[in-house]
């Protein structure tokens, strides 16, 4: 089974190009579709007991818990302590379950996936990439963005430029969709010929 990691900066297009990936019928697993199931789930106790008062409800308020993170780095090392194991363990059901099921391709959607290591856990990496114009554009559109907290999610992400020099594959998402569609096709076609090469299963063909 080739697992194949898709990521790319903030605005450049990931999810709707993670969404033509499945209509090809690729299984894809969301890391940060996860975290949201997470911050309404088996995370919230964890993340009141280490950050108080950033859950209501039942529920992780996003919005107080960027507050107490966004700009602290030990804070967010002690949020990722928590929440990266239990991703990693979402994930690793949902390779098992595509191994059950014999699937060919799979695709791990990974917004971080540079700045975590995560690239040693895929055979390929994809890369989502478009114009800065046009990635400030498509963010600042976003409800609730302000330009201070767009820089400071880019002050944690890999630079664009080094995402695309390491990656096998890039999406470039400013063309159009026919065009981004085109190109997942493309990828499609070349890891079907391509060797399992991820660090942590070297037994799998």
């Amino acid at each position: 089974m080739f697992v194949l990691g898709l990521t790319g900066s903030i605005g450049m297009g990931k999810s709707t190009t993670a969404e033509m990936f499945r209509d090809a019928g690729v299984a894809v697993h969301d890391a940060d579709a996860t975290v949201h199931r997470l911050y309404e789930g088996e995370a919230v106790p964890l993340i009141e007991e280490t950050f108080p008062g950033t859950t209501a409800d039942g529920k992780v308020d996003r919005t107080r818990l960027a507050q107490r993170v966004l700009g602290d780095a030990a804070a967010l090392k002690r949020l990722e302590a928590l929440v990266h194991p239990l991703v990693r363990r979402a994930e690793e059901k949902f390779l098992a379950d595509a191994r059950a099921r014999r699937d060919q391709v799979v695709v791990l959607d990974i917004p971080l996936l540079y700045e975590t290591g995560a690239e040693g856990r895929v055979d390929a990496v994809a890369v989502v990439s478009a114009g800065e114009e046009q990635q400030r554009a498509r963010v600042l559109a976003r409800p609730g963005m302000t330009l201070e907290k767009f820089e400071a999610i880019l002050a944690k992400q890999v630079p664009d430029t080094e995402k695309r020099r390491r990656a096998d594959f890039v999406v470039d998402s400013s063309q159009g969709l026919d065009v981004a569609r085109a190109q997942v096709n493309e990828i499609l076609r070349a890891v079907a010929k391509m060797p399992v090469r991820r660090v942590d299963s070297p037994q799998e063909t």
